[in-house]
């Protein structure tokens, strides 16, 4: 499992990453891994039917132990991170957007902690935005509130001055940067396939929380991410997806109380908030979006393959 040329200290590690027809950021993604002074690795670019194979060029981009697996369908953020990590071979996973680009000492950062901690089921790096390289994007997640259904992330949009700079246990993992350890995905699963894209890093972590396990928020690891370059800032499927999601995680995560008073605030509240403001933005196709997903809560069931 380890590699020939570092002792059993330096882990082996399973990049996982997905490409639907963005090549050209997948491609930015490799080059920064380039200047990783971690050895012992692989990356699995895993194409989710792009719509031209980009094997051959990332093949010839030169990337270091990296691979191109091909799917023949799209099988979502959640389902086709699972296919790729039941094709890694690492002690661990590094759960990573293709929108990224990394630091040079960043698994370092990651994998220290799990070498001193045995409690610690994944770390996450700080992330801050690409195109605003000096403001935070995440530096943990705060609790889900049970009544709207939300959270915030801690440090978002501050410029970085240090005041996140002391690693700590946090709510969740964020589904752009995780490193997760083999044996909590052989003890907890893998990502809820329900959900197809958004909460399930969330779902995931609840589960890893509740079998023991601590998520690390490790601020000397540092990515930057340009974050929603797959489904666009504004798009209606994205409004669908998080307004399912949502839903649909506090079905899994609460109990029936909770999950009652969730429901009274959502539809009473959030519901003609949202029916409101894409009325007066005349966003016709997100309002439809909006109740499509509210919908599909009641004809699906909340359980998922994981």
């Amino acid at each position: 499992m380890y590699g020939d040329n570092q002792p059993k200290e330096y882990p082996f590690v399973s990049f996982v990453t997905l490409n639907w027809n963005n090549t050209d950021v997948t491609c930015e993604f490799l080059e920064s891994t380039k200047r990783l002074t971690w050895k012992n690795y692989e990356i699995l670019v895993c194409d989710m039917n792009s719509d031209i194979d980009p094997t051959e060029r990332i093949n010839s981009g030169g990337y270091p132990n990296t691979r191109v697996i091909r799917n023949g369908r799209n099988l979502g953020w959640g389902p086709g991170n699972n296919w790729g990590m039941r094709q890694a071979k690492g002690d661990f996973l590094f759960v990573v957007n293709n929108d990224t680009e990394v630091t040079p000492a960043l698994i370092e950062a990651l994998i220290e902690p799990f070498l001193r901690d045995d409690s610690i089921g994944i770390t996450c790096p700080k992330i801050r935005y690409f195109h605003n390289p000096e403001v935070i994007q995440y530096a943990g997640f705060n609790p889900i509130n049970n009544l709207t259904g939300r959270n915030t992330s801690v440090g978002n949009c501050e410029v970085d001055k240090g005041q996140h700079d002391v690693s700590s246990f946090t709510f969740s993992a964020h589904g752009c940067a995780m490193m997760i350890k083999k044996e909590v995905i052989e003890k907890v699963g893998m990502f809820p396939e329900k959900f197809f894209i958004y909460y399930d890093e969330m779902d995931l972590s609840a589960r890893v929380i509740k079998a023991g396990y601590k998520i690390l928020y490790e601020p000397k690891g540092l990515i930057f991410h340009k974050e929603s370059m797959a489904m666009g800032k504004k798009s209606s499927l994205k409004t669908y997806y998080h307004t399912r999601n949502r839903i649909l995680y506090m079905r899994r995560n609460t109990t029936s109380l909770q999950f009652a008073c969730f429901m009274s605030f959502f539809l009473l509240f959030s519901t003609p908030k949202a029916t409101f403001k894409f009325l007066i933005e005349k966003k016709y196709d997100h309002m439809k979006s909006f109740f499509k997903g509210i919908v599909w809560n009641f004809k699906e069931s909340k359980y998922s393959i994981q």
